[in-house]
């Protein structure tokens, strides 16, 4: 299947290619996006990590040496180490968050698949989620991914993005609508 020109185009999508390309040819798509995944919850959750990423002052092999500390941490496939080693050696882990964006579209392109970010005011049930999914599926033709994120500032409703589409229905969007609508 043939991928978006713009994600490979970017140097983000030509190291996410690259590593999609090793992992097919090694049988391990699915352990590294579980990885990319332990790697995007890590960087979200951990200040010091993406200090880590984005500190021009650390050396190669101290970034080396740190990285290969949280892929032992993160319990990372060797396929996924030895990326790392090389964004490290290169100097290009600041670029990682994008890289694992990158990686995932790519992935999910390869399925036939398409990822919903949906933000919530709250946490949403299982029964919740399969219902959104099997809708969402219906109007997209193909399979949707559906990753949640809570936001209690959006007060209720959901907010979809799908790719660059974005369907706002939530009740700040629609007070914030309103109030436009009463200043004339």
């Amino acid at each position: 299947m043939d991928i978006s020109g713009g994600i490979k185009a970017s140097l983000a999508g030509r190291y996410a290619s690259a590593l999609f390309d090793l992992a097919v040819e090694h049988n391990q798509v699915t352990a590294v996006e579980r990885d990319c995944d332990a790697l995007r919850d890590a960087l979200a959750s951990s200040a010091d990590f993406r200090s880590l990423i984005r500190d021009p002052e650390i050396s190669r092999g101290q970034a080396g040496s740190a990285i290969g500390g949280i892929a032992d941490l993160l319990g990372l496939a060797p396929l996924t180490r030895n990326f790392l080693g090389v964004l490290a050696q290169n100097r290009r882990l600041a670029a990682l968050p994008d890289m694992i964006r990158a990686f995932h579209a790519i992935a999910a392109a390869q399925r036939g698949e398409v990822t919903a970010d949906v933000t919530s005011a709250y946490p949403l049930d299982d029964g919740q989620i399969a219902t959104l999914t099997q809708k969402l599926t219906a109007r997209e033709g193909r399979d949707v991914k559906v990753r949640t994120h809570v936001d209690a500032h959006i007060l209720g409703g959901l907010v979809v993005k799908i790719g660059s589409r974005q369907i706002d229905s939530s009740i700040r969007t629609r007070l914030n609508s309103l109030a436009q609508a009463m200043k004339g």
